[in-house]
């Protein structure tokens, strides 16, 4: 039998505070989906984070086609072949799609032939099924099209294992459905895909193998392809058995909080929304759903005062609000949780604590001691996995953050 493509044995990695995985050992063979399971603060992106040399384990060491590997870097990893696609995407948004894909590369030489490198990208791109313009600015792509300009940016610098953090936490069905088509159109060609997921569903029908994480330990390898039953990977998530389908009880629908009204939006000549009007009450649900890239990221900007609108009027708890700004908004009680939480919604560099304080900025004294209770308090009721308010927003996981 011809050895895994990866292999991670006895791997042990502590955080301040956080035992992030304890005694882990996986692999993952040539051409096949290999999914690691679990819920958020489970140790899967720290794993991943060690099989591509981001960081190093304390104990326990990897192995590359049954030889001993060791990654200082992530650069070193990419010299291995080995290539992670983060949650959080590390792109630049006043690059071209081109210019983000060969940033980093070895060789690059200081006269660049753009069209050559354009139609490498391109040719790149569409062998995958991955269609991207690649003189395209990546500031002006949708969440779903920068993953794309991710993974292709891996595939062109040589990778023959990809680790998939989260893919589908951004992306609409539809785009989950063609993400899944490129994943084959990988392992098709050999590719090895580490998927990282804690959505049964998904996990069920892409992998061909499971390995199930929780707090940071090894709870089961099951095989997927249809063999996988997503009541036993769940109580293995967990450790006890969950209801898949909770009945939702019905309560009453209280008084209107928002309102919006012939809403649009043209950003130059284009015309992103057009006469949007409903209303939210007390007590509901509403979802906005379409395909990527139609206007639902620039709705939620338009209502959270990020973006003014070109007409129309927004309404929260019976004050217009259309041209006053995020601030007015969060103070009559509107909180937007944006899609790029890293990038947009915290500063990475600032622990808990001092991001909680930036929604106290019109204070002249800021009283830290008397903020950390309440940060302690966030954190155990949204079961956040941190080492306490100190913790810095970039060592979050994607849902912990």
């Amino acid at each position: 039998m011809a050895p895994s493509a990866l292999s991670a044995h006895h791997i042990v990695k502590r955080f301040p505070g956080v035992l992030a995985n304890d005694d882990v050992s996986f692999d993952v063979r040539a051409g096949e989906v290999h999914t690691l399971l679990g819920e958020n603060g489970a140790g899967k992106s720290t794993l991943a984070a060690v099989l591509c040399g981001l960081y190093q384990p304390d104990s326990g060491h990897l192995m590359r086609n049954g030889k001993p590997l060791h990654l200082p870097s992530p650069r070193a990893g990419l010299h291995h072949g080995i290539a992670m696609v983060h949650q959080h995407f590390r792109l630049v948004d006043r690059f071209t799609v081109s210019e983000n894909v060969i940033l980093g590369s070895r060789d690059l030489d200081f006269r660049l032939d753009r069209r050559a490198i354009n139609d490498k990208v391109a040719e790149v791109a569409e062998s995958y099924g991955l269609p991207i313009d690649p003189s395209a600015t990546v500031g002006d792509l949708s969440v779903g099209q920068r993953q794309r300009v991710e993974i292709v940016k891996a595939l062109y610098q040589g990778a023959e294992i990809l680790l998939l953090d989260e893919p589908t936490a951004v992306l609409v069905p539809d785009e989950v459905e063609k993400l899944f088509e490129n994943v084959h159109a990988m392992t098709k060609a050999g590719k090895s895909i580490v998927f990282i997921s804690h959505k049964l569903g998904e996990v069920v029908a892409i992998s061909d193998r499971v390995t199930v994480l929780r707090n940071g330990r090894v709870t089961g390898h099951v095989e997927g392809k249809g063999k996988a039953d997503t009541r036993e990977l769940a109580r293995l998530m967990v450790g006890r058995d969950i209801e898949l389908s909770p009945q939702r009880a019905s309560h009453p629908i209280g008084h209107e909080v928002l309102q919006i009204r012939d809403l649009s939006l043209s950003v130059g000549d284009v015309e992103v929304l057009s006469n949007i009007s409903f209303n939210i009450h007390e007590g509901e649900m509403v979802g906005i759903a379409g395909v990527a890239g139609n206007g639902q990221r620039e709705l939620a900007d338009t209502i959270a005062g990020l973006i003014p609108p070109t007409s129309g009027s927004i309404m929260i708890a019976g004050a217009m609000t259309a041209d006053r700004g995020p601030i007015h908004a969060r103070e009559l009680g509107l909180a937007y949780v944006p899609e790029d939480r890293l990038g947009m919604g915290l500063v990475p560099s600032m622990s808990i604590l001092d991001n909680l304080l930036l929604t106290r900025d019109r204070e002249v004294l800021v009283d830290r001691a008397g903020v950390r209770p309440e940060a302690t308090r966030l954190i155990e009721q949204f079961e956040i996995k941190a080492n306490g308010p100190d913790h810095l927003a970039r060592k979050l996981s994607g849902g912990n953050a």
